[in-house]
């Protein structure tokens, strides 16, 4: 029985993921917020397009880009850095994904500090005067890796320096 219960409770939270993908669609990174709102960047299984969706699990507050072309990926800035060597070397790992709407800038980020074994990840917006908001993932959700928007060959790495 308590199989059951945990497979349940366990498939919950993927059927509302579900609802934030489009059949052609695959999921790059996602998680929930510490509010329980979601967070997913998605593409096209065949790269035609990118985007970045956000909200409810009723309701899709904001995708960007709006339109889902091939242009979408010149929309987003991607940047990385790794150091290992672990706790003695101060090991790190940080991946950013950043884009423009509407006057704010946006950075996904997803990090890990081996020196205290911290994972983090959430959002970044910083307004046109500088004023900045976090939004923090709850980490337990945290699906997939940012870094997989390199390894469609659409984005390149860029200095955009690292941001979390």
């Amino acid at each position: 029985m308590r199989k059951y219960i945990l497979f349940f409770c366990l498939m919950i939270p993927l059927s509302f993921w579900a609802q934030y993908l489009l059949p052609n669609e695959e999921t790059l990174f996602s998680f929930q917020t510490k509010n329980g709102k979601m967070m997913s960047l998605v593409k096209d299984k065949n790269n035609e397009y990118i985007q970045y969706r956000f909200g409810t699990k009723d309701h899709v507050e904001m995708e960007f880009p709006a339109e889902r072309t091939k242009e979408s990926w010149k929309n987003f800035h991607y940047n990385s850095y790794m150091r290992g060597g672990g706790k003695q070397n101060a090991g790190m790992e940080v991946d950013n994904l950043l884009f423009n709407n509407n006057g704010y800038q946006y950075v996904v980020f997803k990090t890990y500090f081996a020196e205290d074994e911290k994972y983090d990840a959430g959002i970044i917006i910083t307004d046109s005067k500088g004023k900045e908001t976090r939004i923090p993932a709850n980490y337990k959700t945290v699906q997939g890796c940012i870094c997989r928007v390199e390894d469609t060959g659409m984005i390149q790495k860029e200095d955009i320096g690292l941001i979390f």
